[in-house]
């Protein structure tokens, strides 16, 4: 059995109609995310055609109704998947359909995945362009499309989705960056892409949501960024002391590289404060170790290949950059890993 979760903010027909082609198939829950008086009668229209309506009193973002809407498929059918859809038109129910045939007992979260193929509106296309590349540089994996709203979720990872911060389009992003490390397979499953009237209906707003969806990177960027300042700023005052350049090297490095722990555990990845500090500095200082030996290697290989300095310099930072992030993230500030290490007493 599954449920369809129809999160809308200031919605029109097609909703309703979305309403009714499902609702003969099983429970459909729309969150009506604070669309205020002017949008009382769609969300009357839809309950009139069988949907369960949850009411937030003011516009509190789309994650936010995701996760009411979760909470309220786990009250009312404890055992149900969900297939969440977007109420703009952009989902067909045949669409819905296919996805909800593949939600396991597992697991994994289905996502409906689009081809980008025929008329689809450049911010939309360039969108999902720069968010598939940042997810891949930071995971590793390869997600085709990382802003679809056609998902499907086994019982099972509800709870784990509920408790993931984001209140607007965030919210899904970071689901998918925290599903590896919650043991939680992505699965795609071809859907059709299809925009209506421009995709103008849509309440995505490129500069401030954009920066809600890639501030995990920016800020690590930021932290490094950062770091680099202060490093180069101590080695010239440490080397005008001292006039040791290698003594004045080793001083930067260390107070850069303390700083630039201390942001990433407190700033960057919030959730690192729960590691204890030993076990996550030690994490850190190894990584540190072996991305100097790295980056020298690279450097070596490139430079011996031919390539300027500069551009070895800069193509193996860039790579390094990536990587460092994507193991922080996964490794080093992640309270998981501490926990998955620990055995399970025997009962």
């Amino acid at each position: 059995m599954h449920v369809v979760l129809i999160p809308a903010y200031e919605p029109d027909a097609r909703l309703v109609r979305l309403v009714r082609d499902l609702v003969a198939d099983g429970p459909v829950v729309v969150v009506d995310d604070g669309s205020g008086p002017r949008y009382a009668a769609v969300f009357a229209d839809a309950a009139a055609a069988g949907a369960h309506l949850v009411t937030h009193p003011r516009n509190r973002g789309k994650g936010a109704a995701l996760r009411s809407g979760f909470a309220a498929v786990t009250a009312g059918w404890p055992a149900a998947a969900v297939v969440t859809a977007d109420a703009d038109g952009q989902h067909t129910a045949a669409d819905v359909r296919r996805v909800a045939g593949r939600v396991g007992e597992g697991r994994a979260i289905v996502l409906g995945s689009r081809a980008f193929t025929g008329d689809v509106p450049a911010r939309s296309r360039i969108g999902n362009t720069v968010t598939r590349w940042a997810f891949r540089a930071t995971t590793g994996r390869v997600v085709h499309d990382t802003q679809t709203g056609l998902r499907g979720y086994p019982q099972g990872v509800l709870g784990w989705a509920r408790t993931l911060p984001g209140d607007r389009f965030e919210y899904e992003f970071t689901m998918l960056l925290e599903a590896r490390r919650a043991g939680i397979a992505l699965v795609e499953e071809p859907i059709a892409t299809v925009y209506l009237d421009g995709n103008t209906s849509s309440h995505f707003r490129p500069l401030a949501d954009s920066l809600r969806v890639y501030s995990p990177l920016l800020r690590f960027a930021a932290s490094a960024l950062l770091a680099f300042v202060l490093d180069t700023a101590v080695l010239l005052l440490l080397e005008a002391l001292t006039g040791w350049l290698l003594l004045s090297l080793i001083g930067a490095r260390l107070v850069s590289a303390g700083v630039n722990f201390a942001t990433n555990r407190r700033l960057v990845f919030a959730e690192g404060r729960s590691v204890p500090l030993r076990t996550a500095a030690a994490r850190y200082v190894s990584l540190a170790l072996t991305l100097l030996l790295a980056g020298f290697g690279l450097l070596t290989a490139l430079t011996d290949a031919g390539v300027p300095t500069l551009a070895a310099k800069l193509a193996s930072d860039a790579t390094l950059f990536v990587v460092s992030f994507a193991v922080q993230r996964a490794i080093v500030f992640s309270p998981g890993v501490a926990a998955s290490a620990t055995p399970v007493p025997a009962r």
